[in-house]
C-alpha cells in the first residue's frame, strides 16, 4: 500500500512539474498584442438619493461628490478618449453599495474610484483646528479595533431595503467578515496601493493639500471590487474652509484634475510592468 501511495505522489508531482513548465513557457511566449490593456474606469460618486452622506453648515457629501465625479468623468474624456469610463451615478439617487461594485465587475474595470467627503466627530460645531485634509482608503485585510471611517461608510448598507440578504454574514463587530466578503481582493492590493500613493502625491504636490495619506481600512464598498480600488476622501465638509473649497468650481477641478492626473501615471506604471 505505502509503495503505491510513493508511486501515486511521485505521479501528481511530475503532473504538477510538467503543468507549471508549460504555463511558464506559455507566459513567456505570449505575443505583444496579448498584453495587459488599461481600458475601463469606474467613477463611484459616493451616497445619493435618500442617503446625503456627510454634510456641512450648507452642502451635502452626496451632491458634493457627483460634481466631482462628473469632472473626472468629462476630463477622462477630454484627455484619455481611449479609456472607457463608467460612471455608478449621473443623479441624485440611491445605489446600493454591492450594486456600485457590480457595476465595477461585469464591466471588467482596471479601477475603481470611489468619490466622498470627510467629516470630524464634532461635525458643524465651531471648535478651534478642525481637521482639514484629503485620505484615501484602501481595502483593509486586518484592523485592530472598529475604525471610524469604515463605520461612517459602511452605515450606507443599513438604508437599504435587503441589506440582509445582501450582506449575508456582514457582521462590523467581526474583522474576519471583510475576508470573507471579499478573499480574492488580496491580488489587488499591492495595485491599489499604488494608486493611491500616486494619486496622494498629486494632491500634495500639486494643489498644496494636507493630506492623512493612504490607510488600509475596511469599507464595504471596496470589499467587494473585483480590481484596484481606492475610495477618495476629498476633504472635511464640516470644516468651513474645506466646505468652501470642495463646493466651488475651482476646488473641484483641481481635485478632478489630480485624480486624471494620477490615472494617467498610474496606467503607464503598470502597463510598463506588465
Amino acid at each position: 500500500m505505502n509503495k503505491r501511495i510513493c508511486i501515486l505522489k511521485s505521479f501528481i508531482n511530475y503532473i504538477l512539474l510538467s503543468f507549471f513548465l508549460v504555463v511558464s513557457f506559455t507566459a513567456k511566449a505570449r505575443p505583444p498584442y496579448e498584453s495587459f490593456k488599461f481600458r475601463t474606469v469606474v467613477i463611484d460618486a459616493g451616497h445619493g438619493g435618500k442617503d446625503p452622506g456627510a454634510h456641512g453648515s450648507y452642502s451635502r457629501e452626496k451632491n458634493v461628490a457627483l460634481a466631482i465625479a462628473k469632472k473626472v468623468d468629462a476630463l477622462i474624456k477630454s484627455e484619455m478618449p481611449d479609456i472607457n469610463v463608467i460612471m455608478t451615478r449621473t443623479t441624485d439617487r440611491f445605489v446600493e453599495l454591492n450594486k456600485r461594485a457590480e457595476i465595477a465587475n461585469e464591466k471588467k474595470a482596471n479601477l475603481f474610484i470611489s468619490i466622498h467627503c470627510n467629516s470630524s466627530p464634532e461635525g458643524t460645531a465651531s471648535v478651534a483646528h478642525k481637521e482639514k485634509g484629503v485620505m484615501i482608503l484602501v481595502y483593509g485585510y486586518h484592523r485592530k479595533e472598529e475604525q471610524l471611517e469604515a463605520l461612517r461608510e459602511n452605515a450606507s448598507i443599513y438604508i437599504e431595503k435587503d441589506y440582509k440578504k445582501n450582506y449575508d454574514g456582514y457582521d462590523e463587530n467581526d474583522p474576519t467578515s471583510f475576508i470573507v466578503l471579499n478573499t480574492y481582493m488580496q491580488k489587488y492590493r499591492t495595485q491599489s496601493i499604488l494608486f493611491g500613493s500616486i494619486l496622494n502625491k498629486q494632491f500634495i504636490n500639486t494643489d498644496g493639500r494636507r493630506s492623512l495619506g493612504v490607510k488600509e481600512q475596511g469599507v464595504l464598498v471596496l470589499a467587494h471590487s473585483g480590481m484596484p480600488a481606492v475610495l477618495v476622501e476629498t476633504g472635511y465638509i464640516n470644516n468651513p474652509s474645506e466646505e468652501k473649497y470642495l463646493n466651488s468650481q475651482s476646488g473641484q477641478n483641481a481635485i478632478a484634475a489630480s485624480i486624471v492626473r494620477a490615472i494617467k501615471l498610474y496606467r503607464k506604471e503598470i502597463s510598463t510592468a506588465e
